[in-house]
């Protein structure tokens, strides 16, 4: 079974995207609609790398991984952010709560998507 990745998005277009070209890739992945179902499936299936958006309803992206740094099995799940906007102080304090990288909404690019995901565990 390839390596699993979850994607919390509250957008279905886009999480959709993500989910085909990555499934392409051989990777195993899940989708979550918001922040407060993403954390229970991170909980339930500690995937090997989360796709996170930071704006949601019920939860936000920040308050997923203020809840994932609580559990050290959690914590260790490397982050990838999906902003809205890219602004630094969004991404710096994404960044102080332990995301490893980001993508920017409006220059989505599913290649760019790959390489991050490749860059944080391999294919």
């Amino acid at each position: 079974m390839g390596k699993k990745i979850l994607i919390v998005e509250d957008e279905e277009i886009l999480s959709d995207l993500l989910q085909k070209r990555l499934k392409k890739e051989g990777y195993d992945v899940l989708l979550a609609r918001n922040g407060e179902e993403g954390l229970k499936m991170i909980k339930e299936t500690e995937p090997d790398l989360v796709l996170l958006d930071i704006i949601m309803p019920k939860m936000s992206g920040f308050q997923v991984m203020e809840e994932m740094n609580k559990e050290e099995n959690l914590k260790k799940i490397p982050v990838i952010i999906i902003s809205n906007s890219g602004q630094p102080v969004e991404i710096g304090r994404a960044q102080r709560l332990g995301a490893k990288d980001w993508l920017i909404k409006t220059e989505f690019d599913p290649k760019e998507v790959l390489e991050k995901v490749v860059k944080q565990i391999g294919k």
